[in-house]
C-alpha cells in the first residue's frame, strides 16, 4: 500500500486509494486536518497536531510549527534542551500520519508519495526526502502541490488543448503554476512562488491591527501571551467571511484588551501582501509565454484562499470566477493519493503523463571578460533555465581564461541572480587541461536534470577526452544512508503520545489554557469540571471520563 501525503506548512494531511477513488484518512481525533505543529515534553514524549498546538499556549518553549519554511537549512528549534532540524520536526508529522494510516487500514505502511511546493528547491526537495525516511517511509516520488491538485481535479480528463492556472496560497507558501494539457500529457509550463507568503503573513497582520489599537508594544509580551494572540488573531481571520467587521478580544497584561477590526481596514493593512502574490503571476505567466486571456481555467487550491480578501482579489485580477469545487485544503492530499495509485498502476486510474519543469535555473560560475580588455570573476552563466521540461540535458562549452592555465574548476549553482555569489551553492568539480594560450582549451559541461530532482554533472576536456561526474546532493544533502539510520535510532527515543490517550489529553491541556485566560465565576466553575474529569482518569473508570470529558467540552465551548 502507497499512501499520499500533503506536509503542509499549517496543516498535513494523509490520504489512500480506493475502487471509489481517494479518501482522506483521520487522524486519531478522527479529524482530516493534522496541524503541523510538534511538541516535546521533557520525557521525550512527542505530541503532534491538535495536542501539540494546545501545549503551546502553556509550554511554547517546547513547540516548533511553520518549521517547514526552513527544510533544507541548517536551522534548529530547541525543544526541551534538545536541538531538531526542520526535516526531523517534519518526520515526526510523518510518523504520526504513517501510525495513523497504518491504524486506519490495518496493515503496514512503508511508502508513500509525498507533495512539496512547487518552488522548492533541490535542497527543500531532498530534505523532505529524508525527513521521509527518517520517518520509516520509501519516498521514491515527490509531486509538486499543484500538480497533484490539477490531479485532484480531473483536470487530466479535461478536454485537449486547455490551459489551468493552479494558485496555492498554503499556511506559508506560495506557488502559482500553469499547465496544458495535450492528448494524455499533462505539461507544466511554468512555476513561480513565494517560499515565504501565506496565510499565517496574514494572521500576523490581525496580530499587528489589534496592537496598534491596544497601543501595546508586543516585544513587552510574554512567551504565552504573544501565543495567546497568535490564536486569537488565527481564529478572527478565520471568522471574518461574510462579516463587515468583527471583535476580536484577547488577555493581555492581565486585562481582557478588546478592540473592533473593520473588513476593509484589514484589506487595506493586507496590500503589500497582495501586491506580493501579484509578482508570482506575473512572472509565471511570462515565462510561460501567456497573458491572462490565455487562462482557459483557475484552479484555488489552500487554505489561506478561502479568505474572501484572497478570492475577491483573485476575482478582480484574473476577470473570472475560480473553480474551488474541491475543500481547498485537501486537493493535493487526494491528488497524492491518486499519483501513488498511478504508481501501483491500479486499474482503476486512468494512464497519463505529467511532466514537470526545473523551478529554478542551474548554472556555473565564470569569468567575463570586457572589450577593454578588463576581467571580472563572480559571474553566473545559466546552463538548464528555470521551467525548462524536465528530465533535461544540456551542454555548454568554456573555455580557459587566463595563459598557461593548467585547472578548471566548475562550481555548481542554482538561482536566478547574475552574480554567482547570490545564488546556492550545490558542489564543485576540477579538471586539469593541457598549458596553452588563453581561450584554446575548452571543456564541455554538462547538467542533467530529472524528475526526481537529482542533477548529474559532467564535465569533458574537449581535447583530451578526460571526463568527471558527480551526482549533486547539495551542501545541506549530504546524509548517507547509515547516517539516515543512526539519527532514526537517535529519534527512537521519542515516544508519540498514545492514540487511546491523546483526546483525553487534548481536553485537559485546551482546559488549562482556557483555565489561564479566564477569570471569576467561570474560572471555578472550570475548575470543577477539570477536577471532575482528572478524577475520572484516575479510577480509570474510561465510561465516566468520556462523560466527564464531554461534559468538560460543554463547559469550554459555553460563551
Amino acid at each position: 500500500m502507497i499512501i499520499g501525503i500533503d506536509l503542509g506548512t499549517t496543516n498535513s494531511l494523509v490520504a489512500y486509494y480506493t475502487e471509489n477513488g481517494p479518501v482522506i484518512i483521520p487522524n486519531r481525533l478522527g479529524k482530516n486536518l493534522t496541524p503541523s505543529v510538534v511538541s516535546v515534553d521533557e520525557e521525550g514524549t512527542v505530541y503532534v497536531g491538535e495536542t501539540a498546538l494546545e501545549r503551546m499556549s502553556l509550554y511554547p518553549d517546547s513547540v516548533a510549527m511553520t518549521f517547514k519554511r526552513s527544510m533544507g537549512s541548517e536551522r534548529e528549534y530547541l525543544l526541551s534542551g534538545k536541538r531538531y532540524k526542520p526535516e526531523e520536526l517534519s518526520s515526526l508529522i510523518l510518523r504520526a500520519l504513517k501510525e495513523d494510516a497504518e491504524s486506519y487500514l490495518g496493515q503496514p505502511v512503508t511508502e508513500a508519495v509525498i507533495s512539496v511546493p512547487a518552488y522548492f528547491d533541490d535542497k527543500r526537495r531532498k530534505a523532505t526526502k529524508r525527513a521521509g525516511e527518517l520517518a520509516g517511509l520509501k519516498v521514491e516520488r515527490m509531486i509538486s502541490e499543484p500538480t497533484a491538485a490539477a490531479i485532484a481535479y480531473g483536470l487530466y480528463e479535461k478536454k485537449e488543448d486547455t490551459r489551468f492556472l493552479v494558485f496555492d496560497l498554503g499556511g506559508g507558501t506560495f506557488d502559482v503554476s500553469i499547465l496544458e494539457l495535450f492528448q494524455n500529457i499533462l505539461e507544466v509550463r511554468s512555476v513561480a512562488g513565494d517560499n515565504y507568503l501565506g496565510g499565517e503573513d496574514f494572521t500576523r497582520v490581525l496580530e499587528k491591527l489589534f496592537l496598534q489599537k491596544t497601543g501595546i508594544d508586543q516585544n513587552s509580551l510574554s512567551a504565552r501571551e504573544q501565543v495567546r494572540l497568535y490564536r486569537k488573531a488565527e481564529a478572527a481571520k478565520c471568522s471574518l467571511q461574510d462579516k463587515g467587521q468583527i471583535t476580536m478580544d484577547c488577555r493581555l497584561k492581565e486585562q481582557q484588551q478588546e478592540v473592533v477590526i473593520e473588513v476593509k481596514e484589514f484589506a487595506s493593512a493586507c496590500e503589500e501582501l497582495l501586491q506580493k502574490i501579484r509578482r508570482p503571476i506575473q512572472r509565471s505567466l511570462s515565462d510561460a509565454g501567456l497573458s491572462l486571456k490565455d487562462i482557459d481555467e483557475v484552479v484555488l487550491i489552500g487554505g489561506a484562499t478561502k479568505l474572501q480578501l484572497c478570492r475577491d482579489y483573485f476575482i478582480r485580477l484574473f476577470r473570472k470566477f475560480p473553480d474551488a469545487s474541491i475543500n481547498p485544503d485537501e486537493a493535493v492530499a487526494l491528488g497524492t493519493a491518486i499519483q501513488a495509485a498511478m504508481k501501483e498502476r491500479r486499474q482503476e486510474v486512468k494512464e497519463m503523463i505529467m511532466t514537470d519543469v526545473c523551478s529554478f535555473t542551474l548554472g556555473t560560475e565564470v569569468v567575463r571578460e570586457y572589450e577593454d580588455g578588463t576581467v571580472e570573476s563572480g559571474h553566473y552563466s545559466p546552463i538548464i533555465e528555470r521551467n525548462t521540461v524536465i528530465p533535461a540535458s544540456k551542454t555548454e562549452r568554456f573555455y580557459t581564461a587566463r595563459d598557461n592555465q593548467d585547472k578548471l574548476r566548475v562550481r555548481i549553482l542554482q538561482g536566478e541572480s547574475r552574480f554567482a555569489r547570490n545564488n546556492l551553492y550545490l558542489g564543485e568539480l576540477e579538471v586539469e587541461v593541457p598549458k596553452a594560450a588563453k581561450g584554446e582549451e575548452a571543456i564541455d559541461i554538462t547538467y542533467t536534470y530529472d524528475i526526481n530532482s537529482l542533477l548529474e554533472v559532467e564535465v569533458k576536456v574537449v581535447s583530451t577526452g578526460i571526463s568527471k561526474k558527480m551526482v549533486i546532493k547539495g551542501e545541506y544533502n549530504t546524509m548517507t544512508e547509515e547516517e539516515i539510520a543512526a539519527r532514526m535510532e537517535e529519534l527512537s527515543y521519542l515516544k508519540i503520545q498514545l492514540r487511546d490517550q491523546e483526546e483525553n489529553k487534548l481536553a485537559l491541556l485546551r482546559a488549562e489554557r482556557m483555565y489561564e485566560e479566564t477569570v471569576g465565576e467561570r474560572r471555578r466553575i472550570l475548575e470543577l469540571g477539570i477536577q471532575r474529569f482528572e478524577e475520572a482518569l484516575r479510577r480509570g473508570d474510561r465510561s465516566q471520563a468520556d462523560t466527564e470529558r464531554k461534559a468538560l467540552y460543554r463547559l469550554m465551548d459555553e460563551e
